[in-house]
């Protein structure tokens, strides 16, 4: 066999040609290399999972889709409870209870206990232990961080008590507040035990006094309900202060876009973008508190504007860990500094979205004042926080919570079913009666396929609580003959025009009353689930169909 001669000509091309694929392979992977570095998006640390970031991500003709079931906030997200704030409570243990009998124990002027047995002294301490380690054992879900000294009920055997608690569920450091009567009885040693505990609020007698809400034009009072504020809730708006403290703040100002009106999902995803570059460039952001519901959540099925932030959110969280000014204030500010000064505030106007925050971050101008004055899509805020401007602008998803005063609710209804209770999440209306994405949906959810599904998922007469956008209430009695079933509408009266919810909301309204709208039923309805010992939900658990319809079955 000839050797392969490199001068002669078919040697040099079979060469060439072997330098010319490594050469292409060489800047084909470079190539690759650069496309992928440049695409690629680090998660967002705030989501917990794929199907957390479909949620808030999913778009159509650039408009989120409108999911009215399951509606996610920071609370839910966290997968570790948030900090406590310096000086809250430490939940009491069995441990903590044994170190108080301890001490009682030494206190010689104390009474046996076995001197007048059929006489209940609800000022005793060890009723109020007594009473703290029934809740231990009976209400495992809770963390019982305080409670005030039992006093008398409305029987001699009777103690009413108050103490405030938190879910462990719940992610959040905030604090709620149960106030129940307990039967008392004694054990063969003398000591107290409880015979039987009262329901959610049920101890009338140890509740905080009244602050009742008067003021009608002719002198009646007003039917509002007589009810307790929650002290701990302090959603004020932060005051801004002198003109030279304005002068000195570091603003980011967002004009109202195309975001205006549109579902919750899609509202979330762009404040969240503008109040995580507001962080990004260490400013303080600039927020219009006033909330245009969409027309899928408004019994008008209009969009109805003049909503407050804080009907729906807590407010006191959110300038707890964010730098926030009313949008109003603001305004008023800059506009009695101009009249008042001949030096101009310094302002930055953007009026492109493309603008980067990158580029803006060192940016001198008192003011940056983003304006969305282009033709939707290009007037959405979270337009800012896409492209290059997603691997630095963190969505601050912990800074959202679910309002207080909802909490309040669903806390309430967890408490009437005593902690303790199973949900299911049962999805109908509209996708129920789309046969093309949804072929099965309507008659997996039937009355008589519920009872045949729970009962291979649900022990018998357990209490069930229902979260579903079924708007006809008798559709699910037939599950009555096997459960105690529980819908939202069953606790109206927490809402209704005698609750402490209604009393605070007109309050927080000027004196106007709050409708309680759809998007105020699935947040309550979220959280309630989310409490439940055993969740059944629509898809997967009940139907055929995939959530997203036919051959869109998610496996994150």
């Amino acid at each position: 066999m000839k050797e392969l001669n490199p001068t002669d000509p078919i040697g040099q091309n079979l060469i060439k040609l072997i330098s010319n694929v490594c050469f292409s392979v060489f800047v084909f992977s470079v190539l690759i290399f650069t496309v992928i570095a440049i695409t690629y998006q680090p998660p967002d640390p705030w989501e917990s999972s794929r199907a957390l970031t479909k949620v808030f991500t999913e778009v159509e003709n650039a408009t989120f889709k409108t999911d009215s079931s399951i509606l996610k906030t920071g609370e839910d997200i966290a997968t570790a409870p948030v900090a406590s704030p310096i000086g809250s409570l430490v939940p009491i243990t069995e441990a903590s209870i044994e170190k108080s009998e301890e001490e009682l124990e030494k206190n010689l002027t104390l009474k046996s206990g076995c001197e007048d047995l059929h006489v209940i002294n609800c000022s005793d301490p060890k009723v109020l232990i007594a009473i703290q380690r029934f809740n231990l054992r009976t209400f495992k879900s809770i963390a019982f961080l305080d409670y005030q000294t039992p006093v008398n009920g409305s029987k001699p055997d009777e103690c009413d008590v108050a103490w405030r608690f938190r879910n462990k569920k719940e992610r959040s450091w905030r604090k709620y507040r149960d106030f129940r009567r307990f039967k008392m009885g004694f054990n063969d040693d003398c000591s107290y035990k409880v015979i039987h505990p009262g329901r959610w609020h049920s101890g009338l007698n140890a509740r905080r006094p009244r602050s009742r809400i008067n003021a009608t034009g002719n002198g009646q009072k007003a039917k509002i309900a007589p009810s307790v504020r929650d002290n701990e809730i302090n959603d004020t708006i932060p005051v801004m202060g002198s003109d030279s403290a304005f002068r000195r703040g570091k603003y980011l100002y967002y004009s109202r876009g195309g975001d205006y009106c549109k579902g919750m999902n899609h509202y979330l995803w762009s404040f969240l973008c503008a109040l995580g570059e507001a962080q990004y460039l260490n400013r303080t952001f600039v927020m219009d508190l006033s909330i245009c519901l969409a027309s899928t959540y408004t019994q008008t099925n209009k969009d109805e504007e003049g909503k407050d932030f804080r009907f729906y959110f807590d407010f006191e969280h959110l300038k707890e860990v964010s730098s926030i000014v009313d949008e109003g204030d603001f305004l008023g500010d800059w506009k009695r500094w101009d009249k008042t000064h001949k030096a101009k505030i310094p302002v930055r106007k953007v009026a492109n979205y493309k603008v980067t925050p990158m580029q803006l971050r060192k940016d001198k101008s008192s003011i940056i004042w983003r304006q969305f004055d282009a033709p939707e899509p290009e007037n959405y805020w979270y337009r800012v926080c896409e492209g290059p401007a997603a691997k630095y602008i963190e969505r601050p998803w912990h800074a959202i919570w679910k309002s207080k005063r909802l909490m309040n609710i669903v806390s309430a209804i967890s408490g009437s079913m005593d902690w303790d209770f199973d949900a299911v999440h049962v999805v109908r209306g509209d996708k129920s009666q789309n046969k093309a994405l949804w072929p099965n949906l309507d008659a997996d959810t039937s009355p008589d396929a519920l009872v045949t599904k729970l009962q291979g998922m649900i022990e018998p007469w357990r209490n069930v609580y229902i979260a579903t956008n079924e708007p006809f209430y008798n559709y699910f009695d037939k599950l009555r003959s096997h459960y105690k079933i529980h819908l939202l509408d069953d606790y109206k009266y927490l809402w209704g025009n005698t609750s402490e919810w209604y009393n605070e909301t007109t309050l927080l309204n000027g004196g106007r009353p709050v409708g309680f709208d759809g998007y105020m039923r699935v947040e309550v309805d979220t959280e309630v689930l989310y409490r439940a010992k055993t969740r059944v939900e629509t898809f997967y658990n009940l139907t055929r169909d995939c959530k997203d319809g036919i051959n869109m079955c998610s496996t994150g």
